[in-house]
């Protein structure tokens, strides 16, 4: 038998994926840090959507002291909230993050990146709380056991810790099975094969290529079904199987993932759960890929290479604490009322993963509802017909406009945009917020979606209309990406002198 599983020793060397490994993770913080640069200031900034130093208050209220906050909710920013912290971490977070894209990563600057990132997704409130971020906090943690303390090369002079091999391939397992399960449990469109007719339009927010794969012919959708359900349920066993079965393990879960990438915009998702499926992987399958440079330096680092007492006995005790967690993984994956995303404790080192259990269809929805926002500069809203549209950075809007490439950068705004229809106004506070925030064509807000149409003057009045949308048949005449339906009114034409608005701002705290 090739290569040997068990105990934590192998025959097989994973330097060259090991370098793979913190390449491309390094990528994705780059780019997650690059969105926080961007965005964090207009989100939770002292005077964003939804202010921190709003927040934490209230965490602690609810916690009991401000420590106890802190340790429901570990972060940095408890230290400071002010815009000059929230500038300050990003762009560190991004420049480290550069510097592990090139090549260069220890332990330190691993353990860097996952505090800060760490501090900015518990901060970060409804903008980050989807999934894929706590699985960068969770895979950015296993990092920092995966170089050496201070070596920070490239290919440095310590082997690779096999448990942190096996604890890769067992994070990419709970993904797989995590996301196959909660569809086996969600929607009943996932059953009869039909959920991918509904899929591509309905998503968090489509690409260019989205409209050819929602008109497909049905059967090969209800094949695309049956390809995640084998992708997901299946193949992921074969991850700690011998050399040959892992490989083509660890190819096919890479394949699905790059078929997602093909179909929609989810943020860094994708490319992210890429990164333990590379684990699968070892360097001898790997060098018939990669620039003969590479492959010789990683030989001639193996020549050298000295086991560290250290690195392996951290790796240990790295293995145990998740071993202990995943008891919980495992108690979540088995009930039959499974959670979709879930730690057990405050650092979210070890989760519970799973996406799309629901296509939006089983609630009702047999094609996309988008929330669009206008203005106007007449006085009275009742009678204006100049009302102009507000242009989302991703989401749909205009029917002519093709939808964008923008993943693997997150929008943070587009994807609550997305939730918005599935409740009211009331439901979504950030909303009449922005509201506010555009009727005094505040610059920050303004960052956070597309051309101003009201760049000389705010408007009086700002309205939310609810649309149905429903892709266009390529090649149609008109040119159009989208078709459209106005369903009425989600939220109401306000001003700045909206009794009700400033109620609900100075309840709020807002300015």
């Amino acid at each position: 038998m090739e290569g040997v599983d068990f105990p934590f020793r192998s025959r097989e060397t994973y330097g060259l994926t090991r370098f793979v490994i913190l390449r491309l993770l390094g990528l994705i913080y780059v780019i997650a840090f690059l969105a926080a640069v961007q965005q964090l200031i207009p989100l939770i900034g002292s005077d964003g959507l939804e202010p921190v130093k709003l927040y934490f208050p209230r965490v602690a209220a609810a916690s009991g002291s401000s420590l106890d906050g802190f340790w429901e909710l570990p972060s940095l920013f408890w230290l400071n909230t002010s815009d000059t912290m929230l500038r300050v971490i990003p762009w560190i977070g991004l420049i480290l993050a550069c510097a592990v894209a090139a090549g260069f990563a220890n332990s330190i600057i691993m353990a860097i990146l996952w505090v800060f990132y760490l501090s900015i997704v518990h901060a970060g409130q409804d903008w980050y709380s989807f999934g894929w971020e706590t699985q960068l906090t969770e895979t950015g943690f296993l990092a920092i056991f995966l170089v050496p303390l201070l070596d920070a090369r490239p290919f440095p002079a310590r082997p690779v810790p096999y448990a942190l091999i096996v604890l890769f391939r067992w994070l990419v397992v709970r993904i797989m099975l995590g996301s196959g399960l909660i569809k086996l449990r969600g929607d009943p469109w996932w059953h009869d094969w039909t959920a991918l007719r509904y899929f591509f339009e309905t998503q968090p927010i489509p690409n260019p290529l989205s409209v050819y794969f929602h008109f497909l012919p049905h059967a090969v959708l209800a094949f695309g079904v049956g390809y995640t359900f084998f992708v997901e349920l299946v193949v992921p066993w074969f991850a700690f199987w011998p050399r040959p079965a892992r490989a083509a393990a660890g190819l096919i879960i890479i394949s699905l993932q790059f078929i997602l990438i093909a179909g929609g915009n989810f943020a860094f998702l994708n490319w992210l759960t890429i990164v333990p499926a590379l684990a699968c992987l070892d360097d001898r399958f790997l060098r018939r890929f990669l620039p003969g440079r590479l492959t010789a330096q990683a030989t001639q680092a193996l020549a050298t290479q000295k086991r560290s007492m250290g690195m392996e006995g951290a790796s240990y005790a790295l293995a145990a604490l998740v071993g202990f967690l995943s008891l919980f993984v495992i108690a979540n994956l088995c009930s039959s009322k499974q959670r979709m995303i879930e730690y057990y404790e405050p650092f979210d080192l070890v989760g519970t993963y799973g996406v799309f259990g629901d296509v939006t269809q089983n609630i009702g929805w047999t094609n996309r509802h988008v929330i669009v926002f206008e203005g106007t500069s007449s006085t009275d809203p009742k009678t204006a017909t100049d009302w102009k549209e507000y242009r989302w950075l991703a989401q749909p809007s205009d029917p002519a406009t093709a939808p964008i490439q923008i993943a693997p950068y997150q929008p943070h705004l587009d994807w609550q945009l997305w939730f918005a229809p599935m409740g009211s106004a009331a439901d979504a506070p950030w909303a009449i917020n922005l509201v506010a925030k555009l009727l005094r064509n505040d610059p920050l807000a303004l960052s956070l979606i597309g051309p101003n149409p009201f760049p000389n003057a705010p408007p009086r009045y700002i309205r939310a209309v609810y649309y149905t949308y429903d892709f266009a048949k390529p090649g149609n005449p008109q040119h159009l990406y989208w078709t459209r339906q106005k369903v009425g009114l989600w939220l109401p034409p306000l001003s700045l002198d909206d009794p009700d608005l400033k109620a609900y701002l100075q309840q709020e705290g807002m300015q």
